[in-house]
């Protein structure tokens, strides 16, 4: 499946983006504020897009102008879901390369997700997190209606031994219909 807003292509993530998932994963502003190493290959990078960026509802984000994935926004439901268990709620991640930074593209996937989730997937409620001093991320979830839930201490994160604190927003369909 593939999703379009104004500027961008949110697709499945192929193993062709590996050279382009490199170029933006491996920057250290990017990964370990976001709970992920930094890619140290195109190889690393190709492995990621198999074993992680392969998953169901997970979207490379291409920029329409250049065809470029600069960054990437997933929505996890149920089970695949890190906030709940629930078949109708789901829980959306997401980043985006450094150059692209502060241009309204992540807010403009992140709207798309939640339409899809809402819309296309039925769900009733969708989870979304940053780890502290992620105020870019932060800033993304308000930009797009989510609401502070709560915080929780001690979370780990796939960087191996780092434990952070994570806050946690929310937004229902009926908040979202109500916008």
């Amino acid at each position: 499946m593939q999703l379009e807003t104004q500027r961008l292509i949110l697709r499945p993530w192929q193993k062709s983006d590996a050279q382009a998932l490199y170029k933006y994963a491996s920057h250290p502003d990017i990964g370990p504020i976001a709970g992920f190493p930094v890619h140290t290959s195109v190889d690393h990078s190709k492995e990621i897009i198999d074993r992680v960026l392969s998953a169901p509802n997970t979207y490379a984000v291409v920029l329409k102008e250049t065809n470029e994935p600069i960054g990437s926004v997933g929505l996890m439901i149920g089970k695949a879901s890190h906030q709940s268990n629930s078949d109708t709620e789901g829980e959306i991640g997401y980043w985006i390369g450094v150059p692209y930074w502060g241009q309204g593209l992540i807010p403009e996937a992140v709207r798309e997700m939640i339409r899809h989730g809402f819309e296309d997937q039925h769900l009733e409620k969708i989870w979304c997190g940053y780890f502290d001093g992620n105020e870019k991320s932060k800033r993304v979830q308000e930009k797009c209606g989510f609401t502070y839930h709560h915080t929780t201490e001690n979370v780990p994160c796939v960087i191996p031994g780092l434990l952070r604190t994570e806050h946690v927003s929310c937004l229902t369909k009926e908040e979202w219909e109500n916008e």
